[in-house]
Order: structure tokens, then C-alpha cells, then sequence
């Protein structure tokens, strides 16, 4: 899969599922879930236990399933990560290095941008998504107003974003959104009630 292809593919599934969580025994029950309720766009933070382990195990289980890494802030994890099966790379900051190692990694980069300079930026440095983090106050009109002087972008808002929320920041012009907490209620990962997140995923999915 290319970086354009992902870009595409992004596009048009809308929405992919980010965990973060303190536990590696929760982190794949917890994405098996999200799975079954629809998601075919995963992403694992690195921050999560054993979390190149858990990559490359999920990759070669769920081949139909597109699964990224995210909090990547150094090319060696960069590297890492895309070793275990990682075909998207997300960060909170824009970090030119890892954006650069992405291109050569043959991965699409989605840096964390959070003002309009920040978002061209990003872009002209190569990274063909920009994760709107944290979403500003204002909400969806912000994804408006900065695709307004700059069409070119694909920005991809995760902070923020909620099931009631969330067809709004389509509607202004996100190339998609990610789905957090509101997916992995932090409650619900940590009692391992993954019946309970299958059902969150499936209303996230049926919000856009």
C-alpha cells in the first residue's frame, strides 16, 4: 500500500480507531473489538506495552485491516514500527525527521498540526495528512476555515471528535476523523469489556 492509497482509502472508510492504553493484555482484545464493530483503520500508540509485538501480531492476523502507529517521535521508532507492519505513521508534533523517514519508509506521515502554519508545514515537508491536534475551541468551523485558503490539505481531526460531533467535522471538510476515547472508554478497556467497545464502535461508525 502506497501513501496515496492510504490517503484514498483513508478518505473513504472516514474514521479509524486509536488506542492508547497502559495495557498490552487489554490493547489487542481491545482493537479485536473495534474490528468486529467495523473498523478496518487501526492505530496502536507506541506508548502501549510491547506495542511493536502487538503490531505485528495484529498485522498478520488481520490482513484486511490497515494498522498504524502512532506517538511515533524518532525515526528509529519510525523504523520500528514499520518493521513490525505499521503502514501509517501518526505524531502529535510536526517533526520533519520522522516525516522524511515516513516518505522513505514507503508509509504515509499524518504529523500533529494544530495552527494553519503548522498544517503547511507539515505539507510542504512531505506529509500527505494532518492530524488536527488538539482540536482548537472553535470546533469544526476551524477544519472550514483553514480549507478555505488551502484546499490541498487533508486534515484529519482526533481530539475532539465525539459521536455527536463527528458527522460536523466531515461536513466541514475533514478527510476523516479518529475516534479516541469516545471509542476506548479507558473503563470499559480496563475491565476487558469488549462486548461493551464492539457495541461503541459500531454507533461511532453509524454517526458518519
Amino acid at each position: 500500500m502506497t501513501p496515496q492509497d492510504f490517503v484514498r482509502t483513508l478518505g473513504e472508510r472516514k474514521a479509524s480507531a486509536i488506542l492508547r492504553t497502559d495495557s498490552a493484555d487489554a490493547a489487542i482484545g481491545a482493537m479485536e473489538a473495534a474490528v468486529r464493530g467495523g473498523f478496518t483503520i487501526c492505530e496502536f500508540t507506541l506508548t502501549i506495552p510491547d506495542v511493536y509485538d502487538i503490531i505485528r501480531d495484529f498485522s498478520s492476523r488481520h490482513p484486511d485491516v490497515i494498522v498504524g502507529a502512532g506517538t511515533v517521535l524518532e525515526v528509529e521508532e519510525a523504523q520500528r514500527a514499520v518493521e513490525a507492519g505499521a503502514r501509517f505513521l501518526v505524531s502529535p508534533v510536526v517533526d520533519e525527521d520522522v516525516i522524511a523517514a515516513a516518505s522513505e519508509l514507503g508509509v504515509a506521515a499524518m504529523p500533529g498540526t494544530h495552527t494553519p502554519t503548522e498544517m503547511l508545514k507539515a505539507y510542504r515537508a512531505g506529509a500527505p495528512l494532518q492530524k488536527l491536534f488538539p482540536a482548537p475551541g472553535i470546533g469544526p468551523d476551524f477544519v472550514k476555515a483553514c480549507l478555505g485558503p488551502m484546499p490541498f490539505l487533508n486534515i484529519v481531526p482526533t481530539h475532539g471528535v465525539t459521536r455527536e460531533n463527528a458527522g460536523n467535522w466531515l461536513a466541514a471538510g475533514a478527510h476523516a476523523i479518529g475516534y479516541v476515547a469516545p471509542l476506548f472508554d479507558p473503563k470499559l478497556v480496563k475491565a476487558h469489556d469488549f462486548n461493551g467497545l464492539e457495541q461503541r464502535a459500531r454507533e461511532l461508525l453509524g454517526a458518519i
